[in-house]
């Protein structure tokens, strides 16, 4: 992967989104879509847009969500222990034992999830643990409620303090791959159309809370009122143990970037996508999806008066827990791919099915 890129991801990944708090990342982002695109602004929701040949006559809205799954400070009890609720699709049983950072106003607050010892937790606990995330607690090394919440408040977002991790053959483990890779690859696709020789108007957007209904995508969408958009997000890698293929279609990790049939996807830009993949020689995979996607390519699609979606996801093993596993080669191959699409595109495309 390019240097800068590389430098890039890293940064991003190191900063906390939880949906509606992706401000620290979403400065990275705008940071580096300004070396590359002719205007970068932020919109109320938070989303960040980079635009390239404003005045192309058709429009490319490119949407990777920035915002990750989290926690969010409910209660403090009189011992000053912190309660709190999930932040998007929480995993409850991996929260136990985990050290997380509560981001406030003056800074990150380092804690501890804490787990009752094995030794004294009856039969039924030792199974499926201690139960309802309301009964999980945050503990900060508080003396007691007055001294906890004179560093958090209410309402303060906390995630898991998981970083990068290099693993073997070119694969990164770490929080929130879901889907700060996404705007990693929306964002990077404006340095590889930097002086390119462009026919459309190409926005891309790193959205907000994606996690909590396709938000940002919904709003940013209506504002840019695109021909064609096409998200970015991670799909499930099924090369790990316990995984049906056969329910959710095959993707190995290393292999190159999904694309995906369905009735949230138009043709048109699937074949465009599949012609230009072969033509650039980059491997690609297929999901189908006989639905709706949940991605923010969803929204995308039924904005307005309707535009034509497609939705390229990175494998990823292990989505939505502390240790989510990518290929940098299948993002560095994503960014190639759309970049190449967008420079095939005439302008006068016949997007209708």
């Amino acid at each position: 992967m390019n240097a800068t890129a590389l430098n890039f991801l890293k940064e991003l990944l190191a900063k906390p989104t939880p949906s509606g708090y992706e401000q620290p990342g979403q400065k990275v982002v705008a940071a580096y879509m300004e070396k590359y695109a002719d205007s970068v602004r932020t919109d109320v929701n938070g989303s960040v847009h980079g635009v390239l040949n404003p005045k192309g006559k058709l429009k490319v809205m490119l949407a990777g969500h920035c915002d990750e799954i989290g926690l969010m400070v409910m209660h403090v009890d009189d011992k000053g222990f912190i309660y709190f609720s999930a932040i998007g699709g929480v995993n409850v049983p991996l929260l136990q034992g985990e050290r997380v950072l509560v981001h406030t106003k003056r800074g990150d607050v380092p804690g501890v999830i804490g787990v009752k010892p094995i030794h004294l937790m009856d039969a039924k606990e030792r199974e499926t643990g201690q139960g309802k995330i309301e009964e999980l607690w945050i503990d900060i090394g508080a003396k007691d409620k007055k001294d906890a919440l004179k560093v958090v408040e209410l309402g303060d977002p906390v995630t898991i303090d998981a970083g990068w991790i290099e693993l073997r053959n070119g694969l990164i483990a770490c929080r929130g791959f879901d889907d700060r890779i996404g705007s990693f690859i929306v964002a990077d696709v404006l340095r590889l159309l930097q002086g390119a020789r462009l026919n459309v108007a190409v926005h891309a957007v790193a959205t907000t809370m994606e996690e909590l209904g396709l938000r940002g995508a919904h709003t940013a969408a209506f504002g840019v009122d695109p021909d064609i958009g096409i998200a970015v997000d991670v799909g499930f890698g099924t090369d790990f143990p316990g995984i049906n293929a056969k329910k959710v279609g095959e993707a190995k990790l290393g292999e190159g970037p999904i694309l995906h049939r369905g009735p949230n996807f138009n043709p048109h830009v699937l074949s465009g996508l599949e012609k230009t993949a072969k033509g650039a020689r980059v491997k690609v995979q297929q999901q189908p999806i006989p639905r709706g996607s949940g991605t923010d390519a969803n929204a995308i699609q039924m904005t307005r008066a309707g535009v034509a979606a497609a939705l390229i996801s990175v494998p990823n093993r292990y989505m939505h827990s502390p240790v989510e596993v990518i290929s940098l080669k299948d993002a560095e191959n994503t960014v190639k791919l759309i970049a190449e699409y967008i420079k095939s595109l005439k302008g006068n495309e016949n997007l209708i099915p």
